[in-house]
C-alpha cells in the first residue's frame, strides 16, 4: 500500500569501500580534532601549571584561595598550606584549593 521498491544508485556501487569509509569518518576526525586543540590541550596545560604552582608554594608567600581568602603562608605540609589571614588568625587550607600564589617580595602594580 505505502511501500515502494528501492533503487540503489549506480555510483555507490562503484565507489572504493575504503573511501567511502574514510568520507563518513572524516567529519567526526576533523571535530576530535578541533576539541584535541581548544579544549583538550589548553585544560591539560592549565592543570599541570596549578600543579606547578602548588608544588613550588614556599613560607612567606602571599596566597590566595579559590574562596578568595589571601593569606601569607605561614606552615607548608605535603597536602595542606597553613594561611595567615590576619594577626594571629591562621586558617589551614587543602593545597588544591589554591587559585594563586605570589612569590615572597612581589610588589603590587599600584605601589
Amino acid at each position: 500500500m505505502f511501500s515502494s521498491p528501492a533503487y540503489a544508485s549506480a555510483g555507490a556501487a562503484s565507489s572504493d569501500g575504503m573511501t567511502g569509509l574514510l568520507v563518513n569518518f572524516a567529519p567526526l576526525l576533523f571535530i576530535f580534532v578541533i576539541f584535541y586543540f581548544l579544549l583538550i590541550r589548553p585544560q591539560s596545560r592549565r592543570v599541570k601549571e596549578h600543579r606547578d604552582m602548588i608544588a613550588a608554594v614556599k613560607r612567606n608567600d602571599t596566597a590566595v584561595t579559590s574562596g578568595g581568602l589571601i593569606g601569607k603562608v605561614t606552615k607548608v605540609d605535603e597536602a595542606e598550606v597553613e594561611l595567615e589571614v590576619a594577626s594571629g588568625v591562621r586558617v589551614r587550607v587543602v593545597k588544591s584549593m589554591l587559585g594563586e600564589v605570589r612569590p615572597h617580595g612581589a610588589k603590587p602594580a599600584n605601589d
